[in-house]
């Protein structure tokens, strides 16, 4: 069920689409040096390629976007607002800078740390409902404790972040209607904001924007 890089090796439009509905399972080592999985259904992605003005690989290579210019199957992590980290996978071709950022998650359970940090920053009586607490590209991250540490890594099992495709069940949801997905123009941008190349699953609460 692991995603290999060759299946993210097509253009970040076509993957970012075929990203919906399959899961980002992020191993966490705890102080025990126990390894602990955590899943989140992916809900919602951008796609970003090498002619789009959007896209951070636009111009030319940086010491910022270089992981763009390899091979998929790599974690593209960056910072925006000097506190907002951002997942990316990196997709296509190599030397073809192109990315599908990872908008939100759907997870099956919700890390401890959460609570933790909401406990210690937050006076609200209630913290925030569990199936939005990864419903953006900061939030996931928070969630799930990705930062620029994690960028330029392999997305394979026995790293820190890999992909899992489909289950068969949701794929035959899709196919039978039951689910579906809309396309639609992606958020925040001031350039190219009107390339149709956000996906979501539709009806999901966890999506970032409705």
């Amino acid at each position: 069920m692991v995603i290999p890089p060759s299946w993210l090796a097509r253009p970040s439009t076509t993957v970012a689409a075929d990203l919906i509905g399959c899961h980002l399972v992020r191993q966490v080592t705890d102080t025990d040096q126990k390894p602990t999985l955590w899943r989140g259904l992916i809900v919602e992605t951008e796609a970003y390629t090498p002619d789009d003005p959007a896209c951070h690989a636009y111009r030319r290579r940086t010491d910022r976007n270089w992981v763009m210019f390899g091979p998929a199957g790599m974690t593209y992590v960056y910072l925006i607002y000097g506190m907002y980290h951002c997942l990316n996978v990196v997709t296509d071709l190599d030397r073809v800078p192109s990315a599908v950022l990872i908008r939100a998650l759907q997870l099956e359970t919700i890390p401890p740390w959460l609570d933790h940090e909401t406990a210690s920053r937050d006076t609200r009586p209630k913290a925030e409902k569990p199936h939005r607490v990864a419903a953006g590209p900061g939030k996931l991250c928070r969630a799930l404790k990705i930062d620029r540490s994690l960028n330029a890594q392999p997305l394979q099992v026995g790293h820190p972040l890999w992909l899992e495709h489909r289950s068969p069940t949701f794929q035959e949801e899709l196919d039978q209607g039951d689910r579906a997905l809309v396309q639609t123009t992606r958020i925040g941008l001031t350039q190219g904001a009107d390339r149709p190349w956000r996906w979501y699953l539709s009806d999901c609460p966890a999506v970032s924007k409705l």
